[in-house]
């Protein structure tokens, strides 16, 4: 059974009636899906389109590109509701998401034009950086670009590509001669095709299975390489910080929607003459559950006003998403705990909400890999915890 979401627990960080529309869109068209989502393992093709027509999926990108211009604020605001009704569907949009923001960051202006107003049209996309003899080290890629004259040849694979399946639109790196670059790849691309490889299934954040990309020399315009060739890892990476800040607002999301949901039942819930939340232990649980949310919350939207100012975003971001990420794990473990024979029922979400936030530790960058990233900022001349 899946209960609706008690939003009135949640102060609105974001624009109020614009919260208010995307937590109505979620209520009504994402989460009634959200566990047939989880089941069937699918990409779900119809409600990302739906977003895009109701201006969700490019809601950061300038108006002249057909995007609505918001700040991170409200980017956030809306990963966290949609996270709220379904994480499968928030990894959907975080991918196009990561695909639209290198383009935009570092793409030449023909290839702004001609690609982003195709993201606000509902453009779905994916970010394919991972190797399967590289993981998260991209520094040195097996997959490789030679520029032929007024064209590139990309040659190789990429392997576990997250939104693969539907992706009509990529972002790849590859190996030139003068280091890693980023490649704009049309999925109708000739000699561009993909498979699910044996590991393709996760058990959690399931929006269809990863896929591997085989390149074949495709064959893409000399403009299609993304910034300057050779920086390519620095751009990933640049990418990578703002996202993570999304990641953390759609671990925020699994945390309400464990927290809401456990918290629905233990006010239904009657044993010994009364419901179980009157009891002094769950009450506690709950306390201490909807405190760290909260803290965890907090440290989200302020690495959202850091992408906003451009001000510190590794740092901001990776506690963000370290901390989030975590605090989600958690409070979905306690909800479980809380909903006892309930919680472990297959028929019920308890068991998505889990394999959601401990598969969000380590997708869209592991805490150690966060850690490091933290600690390197620690280690920048002048840094400080001020």
């Amino acid at each position: 059974m899946q209960l609706a979401p008690n939003r009135r627990l949640w102060t609105s960080y974001g624009e109020p009636d614009f919260v208010r529309d995307v937590a109505r869109f979620v209520d009504t068209r994402i989460a009634p899906i959200a566990d047939d989502i989880d089941r069937r393992d699918y990409y779900p093709i119809e409600v990302m389109k739906e977003l895009a027509r109701a201006g969700l999926s490019s809601i950061t990108l300038p108006r002249r590109y057909g995007g609505g211009e918001k700040n991170f604020t409200q980017a956030v605001a809306l990963f966290e509701e949609v996270a709220v009704g379904s994480a499968a569907v928030a990894v959907s949009l975080i991918t196009t998401f990561q695909a639209q923001t290198i383009v935009s960051l570092f793409g030449s202006e023909p290839l702004k034009q001609r690609y982003l107003p195709m993201f606000a049209d509902g453009m779905l996309a994916a970010y394919a950086l991972t190797e399967a003899s590289h993981g998260s080290d991209i520094r040195k890629l097996d997959t490789k670009a030679v520029c032929r004259g007024d064209r590139w040849l990309i040659t190789g694979e990429k392997s576990f590509i997250t939104s693969g399946s539907a992706a009509e639109f990529f972002v790849i790196l590859a190996q030139t001669d003068v280091g890693v670059s980023a490649f704009a790849v049309p999925r109708s691309a000739p000699n561009l095709s993909h498979y699910v490889g044996e590991n393709s299934a996760t058990f959690g954040l399931r929006n269809g299975p990863h896929v591997n990309l085989r390149l074949d020399g495709v064959e893409v315009p000399a403009d299609h390489l993304i910034g300057t060739e050779g920086k390519g890892v620095r751009q990933a990476v640049v990418t990578l910080n703002f996202s993570r800040t999304l990641a953390a607002a759609i671990s925020i999301g699994i945390a309400r929607a464990a927290f809401e949901t456990a918290l629905q039942y233990a006010q239904k819930r009657v044993a010994f003459d009364r419901t179980i939340s009157e009891f002094q232990g769950i009450q506690w649980y709950f306390a201490d559950m909807l405190t760290e949310i909260d803290a965890a919350r907090l440290l989200v939207y302020r690495a959202a006003k850091a992408l906003d100012d451009n001000d510190d975003i590794d740092r901001y971001g990776s506690s963000a998403k370290l901390m989030a990420s975590e605090v989600a794990t958690k409070v979905a473990a306690q909800a479980v705990q809380i909903c006892g024979a309930y919680g472990v029922q297959d028929n019920n979400p308890f068991g998505r909400f889990f394999r959601d936030a401990k598969a969000y530790e380590i997708a869209g960058g592991s805490k150690e890999v966060l850690k490091n990233t933290i600690g390197k900022f620690l280690g920048k001349s002048g840094a400080s915890a001020a």
